[in-house]
């Protein structure tokens, strides 16, 4: 075999890490992009390894029952919802045995019976933020390309980047991941923009007006606009942004951002608030169903982007805690201390700590709006912050619950998780594969006994998944 070769009747498998399908060629795995399981197809090898291949797949023979009809448009360009040809609950089945792959064998870890994984009600309109890029040059299909070379026209475009390329964007017109009023302000923003010629960005060249427009809905129909735009000239962005206040009531909170860097991200930067307040609200139900909390969000703030699925997440770790009310509990990579107030309630007192500070004065803000005062805050770097000197000062933890992100916990952390030695730890976690990593540095002095995997993004390669682990004697 070579690359280039092209093989027939591959039965694909199973799915496997990163949305890729798993086959079997001549005794080899190979790796495949663009199938679902039980597909039969033809593949054109792309790469050649002692142990696997990947290949393309250019035909498929026979669809799988497991198929779905994708929904958008988009699909097959854009690399957000992935998985809208295979039906919801297969996607389910492969991220439960996706959790238990982790766990299992990059862990080596002994697991309970794994529980069933909770899907999300909502299967589309899910997320509450989107990020979209302006671009002065659209991606074009090569139909399009040859029309556009022959026109000497190149369009502008609103939307994502196409997977793996940095400068190339193409035109949304429909998204079905953010609910209304989403794609109506983006159309409308984009319209205006091209109506009044006010210029589009272009990556490579680093030229152009407009770079980013960031779209944030609460779930008590709260919108924020944030509009990211290369230099400051008031006149061009007022455009916008008046456009939005005059059609879109919901927009509460109407910001905009100069930024001269060469990249996109703004957390260095000012967020000036334009009309409104610098805020939107995000509600909550408590726990135990005695009433409600609310979450400032603000322009720079973490929130959970699937908002009704953060309630079934934040709440399973709230009963895997089973906390009594008389704990201490340290609650690590707090952020806005959404986790650290949802379970304030049932506990003597929380203690969050986070790298982000700002994220941290969102915390204490949360609390005092909420009217809870037994959580305390502290930023800083996790394995600097968290020491014995900390322990000793603040108590040692009753119960730790830890939320960090994708990349998981500094092995410093975990040792100090051991140090501690609290009696439980409820480790949430967006990447199982980290997360196995860290559960077998704590297999040292804790037993796994329970395992909850949670949906929080239909469509996607992404699991999120919630362990006990409990202090051996």
């Amino acid at each position: 075999m070579k690359k280039g070769d092209k093989i027939e009747n591959i039965v694909v498998e199973a799915m496997a890490a990163e949305g890729k399908c798993v086959a079997r060629v001549n005794g080899l795995v190979i790796f495949l992009q663009g199938c679902a399981p039980g597909d039969v197809v033809t593949a054109e090898l792309t790469k050649i390894k002692s142990s696997f291949l990947e290949g393309r797949v250019t035909a498929i023979e026979k669809l799988s029952s497991h198929r779905a009809e994708p929904f958008c448009s988009h699909f097959g360009t854009c690399g957000g919802c992935s998985w809208q040809h295979i039906k919801y609950q297969e996607q389910l089945n492969y991220k439960h045995q996706q959790v238990i792959d982790n766990l299992e064998r990059i862990g080596g870890l002994q697991l309970p019976e794994v529980k069933p994984i909770l899907g999300s009600a909502k299967t589309k309109y899910y997320r509450n933020k989107l990020d979209f890029t302006f671009t002065a040059n659209r991606w074009l299909t090569k139909d399009e390309l040859q029309k556009a070379l022959e026109e000497s026209r190149f369009e502008t475009g609103l939307g994502y980047h196409i997977p793996k390329m940095y400068d190339r964007v193409f035109d949304v017109a429909t998204c079905y991941l953010q609910p209304d009023p989403s794609n109506a302000i983006r159309l409308l923003v984009k319209e205006v923009a091209d109506k009044e010629k006010i210029p589009f960005f272009d990556l490579r060249k680093q030229t152009g007006f407009v770079r980013t427009l960031t779209i944030r809905t609460s779930n008590i129909g709260e919108v924020m606009i944030i509009l990211q735009v290369a230099q400051n000239n008031l006149e061009w962005t007022e455009k916008i942004l008046t456009a939005i206040a005059n059609n879109f009531s919901q927009a509460t909170s109407i910001n905009y951002i100069i930024n001269e860097k060469r990249n996109d991200t703004f957390a260095d930067l000012n967020v000036i608030c334009w009309k409104g307040n610098s805020y939107i609200t995000e509600q909550m139900l408590k726990p135990d169903g005695t009433g409600t909390l609310q979450f400032r969000v603000g322009p720079k703030s973490f929130y959970q982007t699937n908002s009704d699925q953060a309630f079934e997440l934040y709440k399973i770790a709230w009963q895997l805690a089973d906390l009594q009310g008389d704990e201490l509990v340290y609650d690590l990579y707090t952020g806005t201390g959404t986790i650290a107030n949802f379970v304030a309630g049932n506990a003597k007192k929380i203690i969050g700590l986070e790298y982000v500070a700002a994220a941290i004065d969102d915390a204490k803000i949360n609390s005092q709006i909420n009217h809870i005062t037994n959580t305390e805050f502290f930023a800083g770097d996790m394995k600097d912050l968290l020491n014995d000197s900390f322990l000793d000062q603040h108590g040692r933890p009753d119960v730790i619950i830890t939320d960090p992100p994708r990349a998981g916990m500094h092995e410093d952390v975990c040792q100090m998780l051991l140090k501690a030695a609290a009696q439980k730890i409820i480790y949430v976690s967006c990447n199982p594969a980290t997360q196995a990593r860290d559960l077998q540095i704590l297999s040292e002095k804790y037993t796994i006994t329970a395992v909850q995997p949670v949906d929080m993004f239909p469509h996607t390669v992404h699991v999120e998944n919630v362990v006990r682990l409990d202090l051996k004697n």
